[in-house]
């Protein structure tokens, strides 16, 4: 397996609607998928959480089929794993421990209750740029999960990318002790799903078939 990364281009650098509108526009995804071509990728994902989520559920499914189009491979986003991921989980009422500020947050939940999760409490931190997320040590956010669970959510979300969770998902889900989703973890999945069966692969939680 390999996971090819593009970065697509950037207008500005913020968590506020109107600039994450820019950042997943047909365009800018377009010519991402133009740049993954000599790759030769069976499948793509739009590596971005609010990105694809301020465009809420069915412009979510719009933007996915543009870049599906544009691939010639089959597409999703991070925001629409995060949903196919609790479904196959079979799991319903979840916390959110989210980056953003709480106007963008929002747009998640919306996005979650759309597809038919219940967000039962969610944590908002206001971090206004990608950048500054990026440099959150593994203590911080470990303290972000486990302040934003709650005893009725059967999961607990992290969304944002830039957010550094692969390496300590089971330092999470040991501090809360549920399945964490994150984002970086949901989008390999999702990319993975698109395919076939996901094979199980530990260190990367209950969405992988670490642990039930």
């Amino acid at each position: 397996m390999r996971l090819p990364v593009v970065i697509t281009s950037v207008g500005e650098d913020a968590h506020r609607v109107d600039a994450l509108l820019d950042l997943g526009s047909d365009t800018r995804l377009a010519d991402g998928a133009a740049q993954l071509a000599p790759e030769r990728p069976d499948a793509v994902m739009w590596a971005c959480t609010s990105g694809s989520f301020v465009f809420g559920a069915q412009g979510a499914a719009d933007q996915v089929s543009a870049v599906a189009a544009a691939a010639g491979v089959p597409a999703s986003s991070t925001s629409i794993a995060f949903v196919d991921a609790l479904r196959f989980l079979g799991l319903r009422r979840v916390a959110v421990a989210a980056s953003y500020p709480d106007d963008v947050a929002q747009h998640f939940v919306a996005f979650l209750s759309a597809g038919g999760a219940d967000v039962v409490s969610m944590g908002t931190h206001g971090i206004y740029t990608a950048a500054e997320v990026g440099t959150l040590e593994p203590a911080r956010v470990i303290e972000m999960v486990t302040a934003a669970d709650h005893p009725d959510a059967e999961a607990v979300l992290v969304p944002d990318t830039a957010m550094h969770t692969l390496a300590i998902i089971e330092r999470l889900e040991d501090a809360v002790g549920k399945p964490v989703l994150t984002a970086n973890q949901v989008t390999v999945w999702k990319g993975l799903h698109l395919l076939g069966e996901v094979p199980a692969l530990p260190g990367l939680g209950t969405l992988f078939g670490g642990r039930r």
